[in-house]
């Protein structure tokens, strides 16, 4: 399913030449995909699109049936995870660091290279993951950017103890899941009136849950928002203590209003996520491997895409939405 003329956010089933694998690629069967918002910022061209068609998807599990040259980590037939970094340069100053993430030259799965919404994919093997037994193809997508991206944004929160999550979809409880068995007290901000969000995150333990424009129980020390409403961003800072930490965990945002200084100032911190790192998803696919999470997840055939994307779209997703591409 691909995005076939600009300005236009319908996906249409297309045939595209299966290339072999090039040196270094692997070429997988897909099995599942994940929808993700990003796709929804591609599809609706918050993320502009170089050319047409382009296949979106990037929380992308598969079987490999074929392998380039050079490749050495997975053999025909394993599975693998494919995630939205698809590859980066390797040279530059931030690729050196180890923070591809930030590589200008970067190129991402169902962005700027075709994707996971479709009966095959082409991968770079340095940057595919291999993901734990315990999960299985529909558990194991969601985990591939709403895991990935929610870990390195929880990262960036530091210690805080009082954790607001704001946007409760594909991150948020996953993310929630995390913050609680590291001990961590936390709060879910839903949609104004998103009472199916809000069970969901008391029945994964939260220890409240509400109206994003309610106030919390308490003051937090962090937030992370997965919601891409800059309006947040001065509610988050409004209910959070001195030396906090406000996550923007999304590649896409509304303005982000005028705020007073106050709201800043006691060495509060906003800050975004860009991206993820190969060392990213092999921390979280280390600790999601001891540790037990559960995908909560709506199934879509991969002729569905459309459907799934505009229940995303309007809010009337629970956990996340995966197509089935076989």
């Amino acid at each position: 399913m691909a995005l076939t003329q600009r300005g236009d956010p319908t996906l249409r089933p297309v045939e595209l030449e299966l290339v072999p694998p090039g040196p270094g690629e692997v070429l997988l069967r897909v099995s599942r995909c994940g929808v993700c918002r990003t796709d929804l910022h591609v599809a609706d061209g918050d993320l502009a699109l170089a050319q047409w068609p382009r296949v979106p998807g990037h929380e992308v599990v598969g079987r490999v049936v074929a392998a380039g040259s050079g490749c050495r980590r997975f053999a025909p037939g394993a599975r693998v995870g494919v995630p939205w970094l698809h590859d980066s340069c390797g040279h530059c100053r931030w690729c050196t660091r180890e923070r591809e993430n930030l590589c200008p030259d970067a190129r991402f799965t169902g962005w700027t290279l075709d994707g996971g919404y479709a009966e095959f994919l082409r991968a770079d093997e340095r940057f595919c993951f291999a993901l734990p037994d315990r999960y299985d193809d529909e558990q194991a997508a969601p985990l591939l950017c709403a895991g990935l991206i929610g870990w390195r944004a929880l990262a960036m929160a530091g210690e805080a103890g009082t954790l607001g999550l704001y946007g409760f979809g594909a991150a948020g409880h996953l993310i929630a899941q995390v913050a609680l068995q590291q001990g961590r007290r936390v709060y879910a901000f839903t949609r104004p009136g998103d009472v199916a969000a809000q069970a969901l995150a008391r029945s994964l333990g939260v220890h409240w849950a509400g109206a994003s424009d309610a106030s919390p129980p308490s003051p937090i020390d962090g937030a992370l928002l997965f919601a891409p409403v800059g309006e947040l961003v001065p509610a988050a800072l409004a209910h959070s203590e001195p030396g906090s930490t406000i996550v923007c965990a999304g590649i896409h945002m509304s303005d982000i209003p005028l705020m007073p200084y106050s709201l800043l100032w006691r060495e509060r911190c906003v800050r975004s996520v860009a991206n993820l790192t190969r060392r990213d998803g092999e921390a979280f696919f280390a600790w999601a491997s001891a540790h037990p999470l559960v995908s909560t997840t709506q199934s879509f055939a991969l002729a569905d895409a459309n459907a799934a994307l505009s229940r995303l779209r309007s809010g009337q997703l629970t956990g996340a939405a995966v197509l089935d591409c076989r």
